[in-house]
């Protein structure tokens, strides 16, 4: 049975339009939230082994080293990450040891006795263990920030140019460049839609973007514009072989006998993913996160928005031939 995707595009246009609208304004009004990869500042993850104290009481015991703003939270069942300002080793290792004093406790005691005498012997817990430090200065910061906008940059430039090349010998009844700008606009359609996801979850969640959501947004455009590809690709193939000036109906099939392919890649794809995301720990769980957001929603428009915008850019220019 086939699906009438591209005779019903204005419904799947309405929902993009949706999506893209609420992610323009979160970012307009929220903006993203940056981690220290961009703006700088230490990053410390500690494992405790004993009951992880509250937030506050974390903040409190390290108030005397004039760290700045400190953002502390929890991770998993026992880590706690904590930001701060960037800091020099000596800093480093005062803040460990003042977390260790501050929460030690007393784990075992061993009564030996000798003759009349009794022998304390006490063993005291070390609280906590070390996971990860992280500090950047703001100039690096600074710098990461201005070549991620320039990867991303680069990617997209080389993606049109791929394509431009690859349709080049279609000229029928669209040209080879327009599928090239149908690939970028649905590109642009998943970038905004997921980095206007991060920046909800920074607002209500705290979650913060670094220098691996570049990398997810990244991963995103190359996944994504494969997919497109793989749609159109079908589609030059039928345009050869028998268009009959039907090219609604010629894109719609193309739409058709690749779906199930798109969906079974991105479904296995996913599975993969969401293992990672529930058991590959904190320290890459937004960035699989981000790749998650942009499986589904490339997906999504490698069907129904890449290919229905090629349809519809056609429509347009015929009737503003035909006036």
């Amino acid at each position: 049975m086939k699906l009438s995707i591209i005779q019903n595009r204005k419904y799947f246009y309405i929902f993009s339009g949706a999506l893209l609208l609420i992610s323009v304004l979160s970012l307009i009004a929220w903006g993203l939230n940056p981690g220290i990869d961009f703006t700088g500042g230490s990053l410390l993850e500690v494992k405790f082994n004993v009951d992880r104290p509250d937030i506050i009481e974390a903040k409190e015991s390290l108030a005397q080293l004039d760290l700045g703003d400190i953002k502390i939270q929890p991770a998993g069942d026992t880590n706690m990450i904590l930001r701060f300002r960037d800091v020099d080793e000596y800093t480093h290792q005062q803040i460990l040891t003042t977390l260790k004093d501050a929460f030690r406790q007393e784990s075992d005691v061993n009564v030996t006795t000798t003759g009349d005498d009794e022998v304390l012997a006490v063993i005291v817990a070390d609280p906590l263990i070390e996971e990860r430090f992280e500090s950047i200065g703001p100039i690096i910061g600074e710098e990461l920030k201005h070549k991620a906008w320039i990867a991303i940059l680069m990617a997209v430039m080389m993606i049109i140019a791929y394509i431009a090349y690859a349709f080049r010998k279609v000229s029928k009844p669209v040209a080879s460049w327009k599928f090239g700008v149908a690939a970028i606009l649905a590109l642009v359609h998943d970038i905004v839609i997921v980095t206007g996801l991060f920046s909800i979850l920074g607002h209500f969640l705290g979650v913060e973007v670094d220098s691996l959501f570049i990398t997810a947004l990244l991963t995103i455009l190359g996944f994504s514009v494969h997919d497109t590809i793989v749609v159109f690709d079908r589609t030059r193939e039928n345009l050869a072989k028998h268009y009959s000036g039907d090219f609604e109906q010629v894109v719609n099939d193309s739409v058709n006998q690749t779906i199930s392919r798109s969906i079974n890649t991105s479904f296995t794809t996913l599975l993969v993913l969401l293992t990672l995301y529930f058991f590959g720990g904190a320290t890459i769980s937004n960035f699989v996160l981000a790749l998650i957001a942009g499986v589904v929603i490339g997906t999504y428009s490698s069907i129904f928005v890449a290919s229905p915008v090629i349809v519809s850019w056609n429509s347009l220019t015929r009737k503003l031939k035909s006036r």
